[in-house]
C-alpha cells in the first residue's frame, strides 16, 4: 500500500508541475450589449478558458514558469442576433528574457474581422485538419502563431511545425464559410490571418524570423549582463529586417514586430552609442514610418 501511495504521489507531482503550454488572461466586453442574455458571455469565457488553458497544442511539457503567457480581450461589437456575433480580437503574448523579470512582447495584434455563433454551453473544439466552428479556428490559428514565434526565439527557425500548424488551419476553412466571414482570404483586405501566414513562410521573410533568435536569444537575454554586446545584436536583428523591407516593403509581420517592440526598442537604444542611436532611428523611422516622431526621443536621450 506505501508503495502504491508514493506512486500515486509521484504522478500527482509530475501532472501538476508540468501541463500545457500556454496561461491565457481572458476577457470579454459587451458594451453595446442589447438583447443577448449576459450569461451567454459568462459561459462563453469559461469555454474559452478551457479551450486554450487546458488542451496540449505540442508534444512537449511546460513547467508553469515556462508557460507562454498570452492575453485575450474579446470586444463584441454587433449582435447579428441571439446568437451571432462580430466582435475584435485583442491578443498578446510575451516571453521572459533569461536572467531578469522582465518579459517582452512577441505579439501584440488586433483582429477585427471576427465572426462567430455561439449558443449557451456549446462547446469549442480543436480537431487536427477538421473544420469546426470559425471562433474556434481563429482561436487555434493564432495559438499556432504564438507557438511558433515564441520557438524561433529560442532556435532559429524553431517554429517551422507550428506556422505549418497555423496554414494547415486556414487551408481547412470551407469555401462556404470565407465566402461569409472575412480574414482568411487574400482578397479580405492587407493585413489579416492570410497575410500573416503568407509573410511567415515566405522565403522573403525568412531572414527576419532568424533575425528574431538574434534579437532575443543573442541580444535580450544577454542585456542584463553584458548590454554592449547585447545591444549589438539587437542592431545585427534590425538590420535583417531593414533587408527584409526591402525584399518585401510593407509586409504584415514587420509592421507587428514594431507594434510589439516599439517602446522596448526606443529604451534599449537610449543607452547606445550615438552612432547605435543613429542607425537605429534610421531604420526604424523607414520600416515604421507613422511613428518615427517616437523614435526620435532616442536621438534626444
Amino acid at each position: 500500500m506505501r508503495i502504491l501511495f508514493f506512486l500515486i504521489l509521484i504522478a500527482f507531482s509530475l501532472n501538476s508541475s508540468f501541463g500545457q503550454e500556454v496561461e491565457f488572461q481572458i476577457t470579454i466586453n459587451t458594451p453595446k450589449l442589447q438583447t443577448t442574455d449576459p450569461k451567454v458571455f459568462e459561459d462563453l469565457k469559461g469555454n474559452l478558458q478551457n479551450f486554450l488553458n487546458n488542451q496540449r497544442w505540442t508534444e512537449h511539457d511546460y513547467k508553469q514558469e515556462e508557460k507562454i503567457q498570452c492575453n485575450i480581450q474579446l470586444t463584441i461589437t454587433t449582435e447579428v442576433n441571439a446568437t451571432n456575433f462580430r466582435a475584435e480580437l485583442n491578443i498578446q503574448s510575451t516571453r521572459p528574457v533569461y536572467g531578469s523579470s522582465y518579459e517582452t512582447a512577441l505579439l501584440t495584434h488586433v483582429d477585427k474581422d471576427v465572426e462567430f455563433t455561439y449558443e449557451q454551453f456549446q462547446p469549442l473544439e480543436y480537431s487536427k485538419n477538421v473544420y469546426n466552428d470559425n471562433l474556434s479556428s481563429i482561436l487555434s490559428f493564432y495559438i499556432y502563431i504564438i507557438l511558433g514565434l515564441d520557438y524561433d526565439t529560442f532556435s532559429p527557425l524553431g517554429g517551422d511545425d507550428y506556422f505549418q500548424n497555423a496554414q494547415d488551419i486556414l487551408t481547412t476553412v470551407p469555401p462556404n464559410v470565407t465566402d461569409k466571414v472575412k480574414g482568411w482570404r487574400s482578397l479580405d483586405g492587407v493585413r489579416n490571418r492570410y497575410w500573416i501566414i503568407e509573410n511567415i513562410l515566405t522565403p522573403r521573410v525568412r531572414p527576419m524570423r532568424e533575425a528574431l533568435y538574434e534579437y532575443h536569444r543573442q541580444g535580450l537575454d544577454l542585456m542584463g549582463t553584458e548590454p554592449v554586446k547585447g545591444r549589438s545584436s539587437i542592431m545585427k536583428a534590425l538590420e535583417e529586417i531593414e533587408r527584409v523591407g526591402r525584399s518585401y516593403p510593407n509586409s504584415m509581420i514587420i509592421q507587428m514586430f514594431f507594434n510589439a517592440k516599439r517602446k522596448e526598442l526606443v529604451e534599449i537604444f537610449k543607452g547606445g552609442t550615438n552612432s547605435e542611436k543613429t542607425r537605429a532611428v534610421q531604420i526604424m523611422s523607414k520600416l515604421d514610418a507613422a511613428n518615427a516622431i517616437e523614435y526620435r526621443k532616442i536621438i534626444r536621450s
